[in-house]
Parts: structure tokens; C-alpha cells; sequence
């Protein structure tokens, strides 16, 4: 990102602190869940100290829960250990205002130990150092995420209140691509759009989708760091603003029974002068790269599930018909597979359908960067693609628990060799704190199956 022009420079960052219109600076990285973790500084402290300097933060903020509770596990964090600090260092390149908070400006964080290394588990590490890999073969990536939320007429705390049971959509029915229905709720659309674009990202459209009251709100295709970094700025952003608006809205993969929420990520790759690599003449216009890279996502679509669907919840929307995926299949423009090759020309690109709205950008893009150079590397032939029904054709299926996929994951040599085993394990970790939660829990279903009827 040296080469980029960032959303805001230094030098306009201190004339604005200077001028009184920005008085506090954010700074924040991206946790395992993909949430922005970090402090708020005064904004003249941050530009005499921390600017140059960085700061400090509890390494417990990559070994928690989603809950934030201290668990057991981790390697790198943990009582035994005395939950030190990690050094949090600002990458001026994403440098922007925060037109949802007043006066505010942030910036993302690198995370490195006290000797400077960087902390290898950290997510923007594990996508720096895929696309660090990729470098050496001399391609770059690009990619954009589609991410899918459902809107409620109820604020966070009422929701919380109600236990997130009985609450009231911005919309009643399907309003899929619905003028109408975008309609209804456009004063929150258009407030997200526009303060999105004020903070540097370019917002292209806003639609409605399938579950009552679901939405999507897309940006522009970019580098494939910037667009992980944007993502996680957008999903806290957004979630801001809907709360400013006195509704809510969720990100989650599966709410209800009905349509879950996608993010759907497309990824190209281009040479050092920029130029795409994807197209050739090949079957269907592909090159060989692409034809390699496309082939290593199949290989190890099952065993990077973990990077794509994080969480219990994740696997609910692999339903058949559901425009979600269970096949490990790939096809020109079709909706059924997991893997779905788009555009033409220098815009040939695929689309990975199986992350949800829970998804963790910087994970997802690092196992779609890792899965692609397997390809390269391994010289894997791509299989013939799907040009039926995906979902009744007998292909491999996705992993359909998060407890598949963990094994999947810590057992995958694919996996080890791109990643290596201190993220294997940590990652490995993250799931089995979850699934012992869950496994713990006593759920709403049981409750009604077994309460009286038992």
C-alpha cells in the first residue's frame, strides 16, 4: 500500500487537528472475528506520540471468545503467560475520516511483538504474508466482498432485551432488487452510502434481497488489502450508523429459517503492470494461471472451510436451493456451484459463494490467496465445470458443521504448508472454544421439543 494514495494524508490530518475539526483519532485492527479492536486518542496526542511510536494492547484481544471471555488454548496469550502486550503500529495508507463520528479519523493497525515480529496469527498478518507469497510469483490480487445484512425496526438494546426473538424488519416480504422496498428504508441506505464514500470507500449500489427486511450494500472492486481493511471499516460503520438511526441491523450468516447472509467474494489477479492474468484462450476464455488457481480452490475448498464459515451459525444457510452453497463444483455464471467464474476479458474474475456475513475478511481472502497458489504450484488440472443443477449432481459436499471443518482444517497438509502450524493451531483453537460453548449451551429447540412433550 506505499504506492497508494490513502483516503487522508498526514499533512491534511494535522491541519484538520489543527483547525479544530478533528479532535480524535481511532486506531484499530481487525480481531479473529473480523470486529475493529483498538483505542481512541486525542487527536494532538496521537500525532506527537502514537503516530510514530504506536501503541500498546492486551495480546489477550486475539486469544478471547466473540463474548470477550478468557479462554484456554492459545499459545501466544493465556494466564501462564501473564497476558502481555502487543505493539499496535498505524499503516498511515488507511488513514480516513469517520464522517459517522464526529471530529473522528482512523487508521488500521499492524500488530508485532516487543522484538518487532509480527504476531503471525494476527488476520491482516495472515493475508499480508499470502499476498506476500503471491508477490513472489509475481501477480497481485484484487477482490471484492458482497455482504448481505437484515435491518430491524428495533434498537440494539431492545433486541438484546427481547433475546433477539419477535423483532420487526425494515421490510415484510422479499423485496429482491425492489426500488420499492430499497425505497422504504433509503434514508439509512443513503446515509450508509454517503458516509462510506466520505471516509475514502467508493460505494457502487445498494439493493434489496430475499429475507424480509435484507439488504446489500456493494463497493468497488480494489486491491485485495484494501478491500479486507474497507470491509471491516464498512460492518462497524454501518452498525454505528443503524444504531445512530434508532434500528439495528445484523450481519450474521443465518437469522431465521429463510435466507441467510452472503458475502460473496470475487478475486482476480494482475501482473506488476496491473494487467489481468486471468484471461487467455483457454476454455471459456481462461488462462492457464487461472485454470491452476481455480483448480487449487477446489482442493482445498473443504479444508480452508474454517477461513470461509467461522462459526456454528455459519453452516445453517448450506441448505440445497438456497443460493448458498453444498457442492464443491465450479461453473461459468452459475449460482449453484461454490465456485462461480464470471466477467470476460480483463474482468475475468471468480466468485467464492460460500462465505456468509460472519465471515472474517482478512481470513477468507488469505485461504482464497493460499488455495490459488496450490494450484500454481501444484500445476493442479481444473475439472470439467458444472453446467446444471450443482446442488443435485454428485460433487463433493462443504463441510456441514463447524466441527467438520475444524478437523478438516487441523488435519489439512495444505493448510500447514501455506500457513503454518502456529496459525493452524490458533485458528484450530478458535473453533474449539466455540464448539464447546455451543456444545454447553441449551437452545430455544430444546426447550420447545422437550420441555412438556418429554
Amino acid at each position: 500500500m506505499a504506492d497508494r494514495t490513502p483516503p487522508l494524508s498526514v499533512e491534511e490530518l494535522r491541519a484538520l487537528v489543527a483547525g479544530g475539526d478533528i479532535d480524535t483519532v481511532v486506531l484499530a485492527f481487525p480481531d479473529m472475528q473480523g470486529r475493529l479492536q483498538g483505542k481512541r486518542f486525542a487527536a494532538r496526542f496521537f500525532l506527537d506520540e502514537v503516530l510514530e511510536h504506536g501503541t500498546e494492547g492486551c495480546n489477550y484481544l486475539l486469544a478471547v471468545d466473540t463474548e470477550m471471555n478468557t479462554v484456554d488454548g492459545y499459545a501466544m496469550s493465556s494466564w501462564e503467560h501473564g497476558y502481555g502486550d502487543f505493539a499496535m503500529h498505524p499503516d498511515v495508507g488507511t488513514l480516513r475520516r469517520v464522517p459517522w463520528n464526529a471530529g473522528t479519523a482512523m487508521l488500521v493497525a499492524d500488530l508485532a511483538w516487543e522484538d518487532g515480529s509480527p504476531v503471525a496469527a494476527a488476520p491482516r498478518q495472515i493475508l499480508r504474508r499470502q499476498l506476500e507469497r503471491l508477490a513472489g510469483h509475481g501477480f497481485t490480487a484484487r477482490a471484492g466482498t458482497e455482504l448481505e445484512f437484515i435491518v430491524f425496526k428495533d434498537t440494539y438494546e431492545q433486541a438484546w432485551d427481547a433475546n433477539y426473538r419477535g423483532l420487526t424488519p425494515a421490510n415484510q416480504y422479499n423485496i429482491d432488487y425492489s426500488v420499492l422496498g430499497t425505497g422504504r428504508i433509503e434514508p439509512l441506505l443513503r446515509r450508509i452510502r454517503n458516509e462510506m464514500a466520505a471516509a475514502g470507500l467508493t460505494v457502487e449500489s445498494a439493493k434489496g434481497e430475499c429475507n424480509p427486511g435484507q439488504h446489500e450494500i456493494v463497493f468497488k472492486y480494489d486491491d485485495a488489502l484494501v478491500t479486507c481493511d474497507q470491509h471491516a471499516i464498512y460492518k462497524t460503520g454501518a452498525k454505528e450508523i443503524a444504531s445512530q438511526e434508532g434500528v439495528s441491523l445484523t450481519f450474521m450468516a443465518k437469522y431465521d429459517e429463510r435466507e441467510g447472509n452472503s458475502c460473496h467474494i470475487h478475486l482476480s489477479l494482475a501482473d506488476a503492470d496491473g494487467a489481468s492474468v486471468m484471461a487467455g484462450d483457454g476454455e471459456g476464455g481462461m488462462s492457464q494461471v487461472m485454470r491452476h488457481f481455480l483448480a487449487g480452490q477446489l482442493a482445498a475448498l473443504r479444508d480452508f472451510s474454517l477461513l470461509y464459515a467461522p462459526n456454528i451459525n455459519s453452516y445453517k444457510r448450506f441448505q440445497p436451493g438456497s443460493f448458498a452453497p453444498t457442492a464443491v463444483a465450479w461453473g461459468h455464471d452459475n449460482r449453484t456451484c461454490a465456485l462461480r467464474v464470471v466477467g470476460h476479458g480483463p474482468s475475468l474474475r471468480f466468485e467464492n459463494r460460500l462465505p456468509g456475513g460472519d465471515v472474517n475478511p482478512h481470513l477468507a481472502v488469505a485461504g482464497l490467496v493460499a488455495a490459488g497458489l496450490y494450484g500454481i504450484e501444484q500445476e493442479l488440472e481444473l475439472p470439467e465445470a458444472c453446467t446444471g443443477n450443482a446442488y443435485t449432481a454428485g460433487y463433493e459436499r462443504v463441510p456441514t458443521t463447524l466441527r467438520e471443518a475444524a478437523e478438516l482444517w487441523e488435519n489439512s497438509p495444505i493448510a500447514k504448508a501455506a500457513f503454518g502450524d502456529e496459525v493452524v493451531a490458533h485458528y484450530r483453537n478458535m473453533a474449539r472454544v466455540e464448539l464447546d460453548a455451543f456444545d454447553a449451551a441449551v437452545t430455544d429447540w430444546e426447550l420447545r421439543r422437550s420441555f412438556e412433550r418429554m
